[in-house]
């Protein structure tokens, strides 16, 4: 579809974009306005006569596309698009599209950011360093946690998309053996092996996370699953906050069933103060940032603005709610 300077709204740019990005080249597709936040009462009134919007996290319902009657697009800057009723766009032939593989590189690093502070600690022995405990320790080192050698440990990843198989590639570096859980048929290499779901949280020293949140996958790490993992094991989630039980964790970490815990995504965001695992022990959570990395908002950025100019080409990229898009 070709449109003549259209109207262009990105309703929540600011985690895409605090300030260290570009939007000049979306800017040079139409009439834009770039919103930080919107909240849901604002929401209407700012897409209203609008052709293309931009969002990341504020939902667009079936109620709210019904009184869009200019829009045309919708581009979820994110690979989940969730956040749309693609049903109710497909009716009113509002395309919709998504970013996919863009923060693969990064969320494995954030895997591996937790894996690594959850064996080392170095943050924590920093800070007794800053805090003097060094400079009396009567011996020449000391450690306040046991510290673990990733070599010869075994990794649980379960999922093999994009971002499994670049924490596998990981795992491998550091000489882990990698077992893998997938719903698709995976091809085994060296040091990546296929295993049952019960196999990968009964014989792993580390469950890494890497599937979509589905009926099937909702609560996937329960209380009975928890049972199953050895008591010095972690667990990794960069991926879903759905996946997991969180009151089942919490007390898994708390009663010693379980070592510790490295969460960059819960179930509800922003979380409630009353999240069990706020004080669960040696559970380490970051606010879902593991995507956030320059490199990858800057390829999320491009991707999306690739996507609203192949739209008005008439051309369809990473659509996700039309038949035969591609």
């Amino acid at each position: 579809m070709s449109l003549d300077s259209p109207s262009i709204v990105v309703v929540d740019g600011h985690c895409l974009n605090p300030g260290d990005l570009s939007w000049q080249r979306l800017d040079a597709l139409g009439r834009c306005t770039f919103h930080d936040r919107t909240a849901r009462e604002q929401l209407a009134e700012r897409i209203r006569n609008t052709d293309i919007v931009l969002t990341n996290k504020v939902v667009l319902s079936r109620d709210l596309i019904s009184e869009l009657p200019q829009l045309k697009y919708i581009g979820v800057t994110a690979t989940g698009y969730n956040i749309v009723d693609i049903r109710a766009a497909r009716e009113r032939g509002i395309v919709v599209t998504n970013v996919p593989t863009y923060g693969t590189t990064s969320v494995a690093q954030m895997v591996f950011a937790h894996l690594l502070n959850l064996t080392q600690h170095v943050a924590e022995h920093a800070q007794a360093v800053r805090d003097g405990r060094w400079a009396s320790s009567p011996d020449f080192c000391f450690w306040d946690f046991p510290l673990l050698e990733l070599d010869g440990m075994t990794m649980g990843i379960i999922g093999f998309g994009q971002i499994g198989q670049a924490t596998a590639r990981l795992a491998n570096a550091f000489g882990m053996r990698v077992l893998v859980y997938s719903r698709s048929r995976i091809a085994e290499s060296h040091g990546v092996h296929a295993a049952s779901l019960e196999t990968v949280f009964r014989e792993s020293d580390v469950v890494s996370l890497h599937c979509p949140l589905v009926p099937e996958t909702a609560r996937m790490v329960s209380r009975d699953r928890l049972a199953l993992m050895k008591p010095t094991a972690l667990l990794i989630n960069t991926s879903r906050g759905g996946l997991v039980d969180e009151a089942a964790l919490a007390e898994a970490l708390n009663a010693g069933r379980l070592a510790g815990a490295g969460l960059d995504v819960l179930d509800v965001e922003p979380p409630s103060e009353s999240n069990p695992l706020y004080r669960a022990k040696n559970c380490y959570i970051t606010p879902h940032n593991a995507w956030a990395t320059r490199s990858s908002r800057q390829r999320l950025l491009d991707a999306a603005v690739d996507n609203v100019a192949a739209f008005l080409r008439g051309e369809a990229r990473n659509v996700v709610n039309m038949e035969n898009a591609s």
